[in-house]
């Protein structure tokens, strides 16, 4: 620590004699260039000649007016500095570090008068949003971990729970092969919640990025809704498609299945068994506008506002079916395609959820950000 001080006041002591190297420098400049001017002008006009002593003594004296105007412009711009300066970095060095240590409540306070209007204040402004946006992002962190270490440790309690009772010798059969799918079905869960944080955790990071090809969305959207045949089968759910033919996007078509996947998880897992859900592709102008709607147990205004937040449950009863991460990765990927997600719900009646995307034209191919 000492070591890093007298680093310091050698640097500033350098800096000092720099600034007044150059005053003298300046001050000798301009002083000479009168001095001569007003010479040359009383010996021409006033024809008075002046003796070498007249001429030492002159020097010696603007010598002097030299060295004293150079040290009194370096006493004033170090105090200046100081003020202007000096002190402002010291604030946000402070600040700096009350950040590196992780406290992200550090503020600073803007500065008065003529000091913050040099651009210190502009700093600052940036500094205090920065920190407040840390603040955010750790606040986030902070609820993820929490929410992931839950979620983690619940279908792992049910693996324990059950494998401990596998361990009867008298266990019948039905149960063993009960508690062993109960097993596998939380160990299928933990594997999807995983896995969707590994996808999440990408897509933040802009590490997956879009691979933009022109295809049928139409198309896309019936394989997908095909894949939970057995799903709608099991719960006698009827399935209305209205799905407009020839509708081309340009769009990374294994980014977009994961959102009608998400969507169509969704819809058949909140409608109970005889339900509806349907699915409906449109255009209008630009836009393909694909809605999916079930007949489920719908969802409150203020439980919307949080739909596409990371872990939110609105729900609690179907809890179990879900980790809370789909829906986030639904909007994280509607953003990166430069789609927008919107949701309408009323309790007791179901759910619609529209995404618009912007499709490719027959000539004019709008590309995807």
């Amino acid at each position: 620590m000492s070591k890093e001080t007298a680093v310091g006041r050698r640097k500033r002591l350098l800096a000092a004699l720099r600034r007044y190297v150059v005053f003298f420098l300046l001050i000798a400049f301009v002083i000479s260039c009168c001095m001569l001017l007003f010479l040359h002008t009383m010996q021409a006009s006033l024809e008075i000649t002046f003796t070498e002593e007249d001429i030492r003594t002159a020097a010696i004296l603007t010598m002097g007016n030299v060295l004293f105007l150079s040290f009194l412009c370096t006493v004033i711009d170090a105090v200046l500095r100081r003020f202007t300066v000096e002190r402002p970095v010291r604030q946000i060095i402070k600040g700096a570090e009350k950040l590196m240590r992780g406290d992200f409540s550090a503020r600073i306070e803007p500065l008065p008068g003529i000091v913050g209007e040099d651009g210190f204040d502009v700093i600052i402004d940036y500094f205090n949003r920065m920190a407040e946006e840390l603040s955010g992002v750790e606040t986030l962190r902070t609820d993820f971990i929490a929410n992931v270490s839950h979620e983690l440790k619940t279908p792992l309690a049910v693996m324990q729970n059950y494998g401990t009772m596998l361990q009867s010798p008298v266990l019948p059969d039905a149960r063993r092969i009960e508690y062993a799918k109960a097993i596998t079905e939380q160990s299928r869960r933990l594997a999807d919640l995983i896995t969707n944080i590994l996808k999440l955790n990408r897509l933040e990071n802009q590490q997956i990025y879009p691979a933009a090809k022109r295809y049928n969305l139409g198309e896309q959207l019936a394989e997908c809704l095909l894949s939970f045949e057995d799903t709608w089968e099991k719960k006698n759910i009827d399935i209305e498609t209205d799905i407009e033919e020839e509708v081309f996007v340009e769009s990374d078509d294994e980014l977009l299945s994961l959102v009608w996947n998400n969507l169509f998880s969704n819809a058949l897992k909140f409608t109970e068994a005889h339900g509806t859900v349907s699915v409906t592709l449109k255009t209008e102008g630009a836009l393909a506008t694909v809605q999916v709607t079930d007949t489920g147990c719908g969802i409150s205004p203020e439980i919307g506002r949080h739909i596409f937040e990371k872990f939110y449950q609105g729900d609690t009863s179907h809890a179990t079916q879900g980790n809370g991460l789909g829906l986030a990765l639904v909007k994280r990927v509607v953003d990166i395609v430069g789609g927008d997600i919107t949701v309408e719900s009323e309790v007791g009646k179901g759910s619609t959820f529209t995404v618009n995307l912007r499709r490719a034209g027959n000539g004019d191919l709008q590309k995807a950000p």
